[in-house]
């Protein structure tokens, strides 16, 4: 009797379902919150997006916003997953800071031109107002959609006599929000406004305070003035006419139209008076570009200072180089003895804060109780020779930067394959030959790039020479221009050493050195690619 044996197929394993299967409980709560967090931030900053009527930052991020959700609120897309991360910081972070740099150096923008002309013509009328018999007398209370320290202000004022309460910013006088709470004739809140202590008002109204002649204008010729903690509306003589641009003394009935005097306008007469010494920002095109150019201040010293900043960034970039290679060699040898105690020992330097270093290194340089007289019995000025403290920059740079070129020496040394210095050892090749022609090669091919970004750094190595020599020493003849100075700290005196911050005339410097560095780096890149023959 036989008996016949059945087989049943292997139960099928579930698959997961096209399109991306089960979905996980915890990833799904990530990419949730992560969204939510977006979202809720896009809210949160809108109302101040639209109160500063900053319609092209709105768009923008709204338009992130839907970008992300259209990318991870599906299964779809998955590379822009990857890439859209890196491109929207590469966005934030380099490219939005370059376009609003040049944005910048087009304007001239800085100290006393940090206003519009809307505004520095309301603090005009002010400056000559005066206070008449009926003026309007006002309680103070001030309110913020930003921050405490910048703004944007808004007054908020009641009458003292009729009770009316109003608020007022550098566009004009409106009514009170309907939603606002007036207490004992005091605007005491206001929803979406942040109210300022009267510490803060006081703070922020002294001399150079975003507040200091903050005005709200009621007409043509009055405006309302903070005094104290109290407003009042003040006449002013001056007339504004939009229309042919120009102000009018009804005193005298002399006329004062823009005039441009380097890189600002003023209000001036028919003979050249000023009416006000305030001026406005405003859009001068490549006015800025042109002042490096043709201001003689500039130009007949810059092809010195051009040269020793590429000698400064050479000489600091080789020596530091060369001295880590030495001792990633010395160290790389098996022979060598206690070599992570060295290599500690040696990379002190690079952990000590670079500004530390700085402070302490021209401590050492001091003509009187410095180090350097002390151990060699001399008193020596370091810092007074332009030869010398050319020296002593680069000597102290070169302590800063040999650790990390050892560190990365040392790296590209141990990953030089063992089997190319064997068989150049069987080739008869001595020690020196199989560094020079083996590993010396391959270590370039390595550190190269780091060449030339280290090479970058130092070309516009601002630390070192502020925190060490300031850019000096000076002579007599030329206050403006140091024996060390380099294109960052020479352009830096400038645009901020004077009295008054030249902001915009700043920015242009920082678009040109941006080119300059650009452009010698992509000239080394260019030079390196000899390297890539290197087997």
């Amino acid at each position: 009797m036989s008996h016949t044996t059945q087989t049943h197929p292997p139960a099928r394993t579930a698959r997961p379902a096209r399109g991306g299967g089960t979905t996980r409980p915890l990833p799904l709560l990530v990419k949730v919150l992560g969204l939510g967090i977006v979202a809720a931030l896009a809210v949160l900053v809108t109302p101040p997006l639209i109160a500063q009527q900053r319609w092209g930052f709105l768009g923008v991020f709204w338009g992130v916003v839907a970008l992300l959700a259209a990318v991870y609120a599906t299964k779809r897309a998955v590379p822009a997953k990857y890439l859209v991360p890196g491109v929207l910081f590469l966005s934030l972070l380099v490219v939005y800071p370059i376009l609003m740099t040049f944005q910048l150096s087009t304007t001239n923008y800085g100290d006393g031109t940090r206003t519009p002309k809307e505004v520095t013509i309301s603090r005009i009328i002010a400056s000559a107002a005066f206070q008449g018999d009926n003026a309007r007398r006002f309680t103070l209370e001030v309110g913020t959609t930003g921050t405490v320290d910048t703004g944007p202000y808004t007054f908020f004022l009641v009458d003292q006599a009729s009770g009316d309460a109003y608020a007022g910013t550098e566009d004009g006088l409106e009514p009170l929000p309907t939603d606002a709470t007036v207490t004992d004739g005091r605007v005491t809140d206001v929803p979406g406004y942040t109210m300022l202590t009267k510490q803060q008002i006081n703070r922020l109204s002294q001399s150079g305070g975003p507040l200091a002649g903050f005005t709200v204008p009621t007409g043509e010729s009055s405006v309302i003035t903070a005094q104290g903690f109290q407003a009042v509306e003040l006449t002013s003589p001056l007339v504004y006419d939009q229309a042919t641009d120009s102000f009018t003394d009804t005193r005298t009935g002399d006329v004062y139209t823009p005039q441009r005097v380097g890189d600002r306008s003023y209000f001036t007469d028919a003979n050249g008076a000023r009416l006000s010494s305030q001026s406005w920002g405003e859009s001068i095109g490549l006015d800025n570009y042109k002042r490096i150019f043709t201001d003689a201040t500039i130009s007949k010293n810059f092809l010195g200072i051009f040269a020793w900043t590429v000698l400064f960034a050479v000489a600091s970039v080789g020596l530091s180089f060369l001295l880590g290679l030495v001792l990633a060699v010395t160290l790389n040898d098996a022979r060598m003895r206690g070599q992570k105690l060295y290599r500690s020992i040696l990379l002190l330097p690079y952990a000590i804060p670079g500004f530390i270093s700085l402070m302490v290194w021209s401590s050492f340089y001091n003509t009187d109780f410095g180090l350097f007289n002390e151990l060699l019995g001399t008193h020596v000025n370091w810092l007074g020779s332009t030869a010398l403290a050319r020296i002593a920059v680069i000597l102290t740079n070169l302590w800063m930067g040999f650790p990390y070129m050892f560190l990365v020496c040392t790296g590209a040394l141990q990953a030089v394959p063992s089997e190319l210095k064997e068989a150049a050892s069987i080739d008869g090749a001595s020690g020196f030959t199989q560094f020079r022609k083996v590993t010396f090669p391959l270590v370039l091919v390595a550190v190269a790039p780091l060449l030339v970004a280290s090479f970058a750094f130092n070309f516009n190595n601002f630390n070192a020479i502020q925190l060490l020599t300031e850019g000096g020493p000076f002579s007599a003849s030329d206050p403006t221009a140091g024996g060390t100075d380099i294109l960052i700290s020479f352009t830096y005196r400038l645009a901020f050493g004077t009295s008054a911050q030249q902001i915009g005339f700043a920015s242009a410097i920082s678009v040109i050195l941006f080119i300059l560095t650009g452009v010698l780096a992509a000239i080394q890149f260019r030079g390196t690619r000899v390297l890539e023959d290197v087997n």
